[in-house]
């Protein structure tokens, strides 16, 4: 995956994928090439969504925080 490419992704997307690689190898049907191929992919996969659950928390906290800077859940909405 390139750089740009990696960003078209979303995470429902490429947790699929990564599900797919999962079940690919847990087979244990793969030539030890495609195994390899698999497993990097998978953890481009891996690095992605950690990436993009990372950018969603941070987003949530910030939307979550109060002025004084604490944490609140708006229930009055």
């Amino acid at each position: 995956m390139t750089g740009s490419k990696k960003d078209e992704i979303g995470f429902e997307a490429a947790f699929k994928e990564l599900e797919t690689i999962v079940e690919r190898l847990e087979s244990g049907e793969s030539t030890l090439d495609e195994a390899m191929k698999d497993f990097e992919k998978g953890m481009e996969l891996v690095k992605l969504c950690s990436g993009k659950l990372n950018e969603a928390e941070s987003r949530l906290q910030k939307l979550l925080k109060n002025d004084s800077g604490e944490y609140h859940l708006n229930e009055a909405e």
